[in-house]
């Protein structure tokens, strides 16, 4: 298997496979978790692919599912030992959000909204570092910079020639009146989400305060679509000791439906290029 392979997402497909497995042979979780003397929540770990899974697990559950044939179990236990390989992200050590970057890193498209920051995709390497640095106040200084060069490694999915990332950004206006840094650093910035905001596959748009209240007031959000069909939609919501990951189909089409009322409700392209390079203009001004 080539060097290249998505740890995450091959856990994802891994476990979708075994959850179907169970399903044909009409257990559940439970029942499973029983045979093997191991807890529910393993069980559903592995099927939903939050957890490392070994050939020896995999082994196991193809004898509880009654799998006869042979090159079944056997292309089961190739991905299970390819899921074991390491990301690019890996070579930074402990990163909090790694199954994120590792869905993020294989996704053919990604739908986020922002109501307080730029999405990270879109941040200068001095914003990330003034934004990291206030969020986590006592984080060392060598940690701050992994993070922000972790941050950067992420942001070559969009200048990938080969295939880029197709992003599509809603932020509420006050990502951009919220001064991280200095005004200098979000001049700055501003300038860089216009001037991302010219590539093809990259759209920005901006919900004024004056929407009032819409779609997005319960908080930040992504949507990430692949490339394989055999890989479903996730929904991505950070927080701030642990992250939610929504898989089932039901739940995906609710955020999707609520991204298309926030992208009619926000400002065109055009116009949002206009009110940001106004908020650039007023902080200039602030600072002469």
């Amino acid at each position: 298997m080539a060097s290249n392979v998505n740890p995450t997402v091959r856990r994802r497909r891994l476990g979708q496979e075994l959850r179907r497995l169970r399903e044909l042979k009409g257990m559940t979780a439970e029942e499973v978790a029983d045979k093997l003397l191991v807890s529910q929540s393993k069980i559903s770990r592995l099927e939903n692919g939050r957890r490392s899974i070994s050939q020896r697990d995999v082994r196991d559950l193809c004898g509880v599912y009654e799998v006869e044939d042979h090159r079944v179990v056997e292309s089961l236990m190739q991905m299970a030992k390819d899921s074991r390989q390491q990301g690019w992200w890996h070579a930074f050590g402990d990163i909090p959000y790694s199954v994120y970057i590792g869905l993020e890193t294989d996704a053919a498209s990604l739908r986020v909204y922002e109501p307080q920051v730029v999405p990270g995709l879109l941040q200068t390497h001095a914003y990330a570092e003034a934004l990291i640095a206030g969020a986590l106040p006592e984080t060392a200084t060598t940690d701050i910079e992994k993070r922000v060069q972790v941050r950067m490694r992420r942001q070559e999915r969009i200048n990938s020639g080969e295939a880029p990332l197709r992003l599509w950004a809603v932020l509420d206006e006050a990502a951009l009146r919220r001064v991280v840094g200095d005004r200098q650093l979000m001049i700055e910035q501003l300038e860089h989400l216009v001037e991302m905001s010219h590539e093809p596959h990259v759209t920005v748009q901006v919900m004024p305060f004056t929407m009032g209240a819409h779609p997005g007031v319960n908080g930040q959000y992504a949507i990430l679509e692949f490339p394989d069909a055999a890989d479903s939609s996730v929904v991505y919501i950070e927080g701030v000791t642990s992250d939610l990951y929504l898989e089932k189909a039901n739940d995906v089409q609710k955020y999707s439906v609520m991204y298309e009322h926030l992208r009619a409700q926000a400002l065109n392209v055009d116009q949002t290029r206009q009110f940001i390079s106004e908020a650039a203009k007023a902080y200039a001004r602030e600072q002469a």
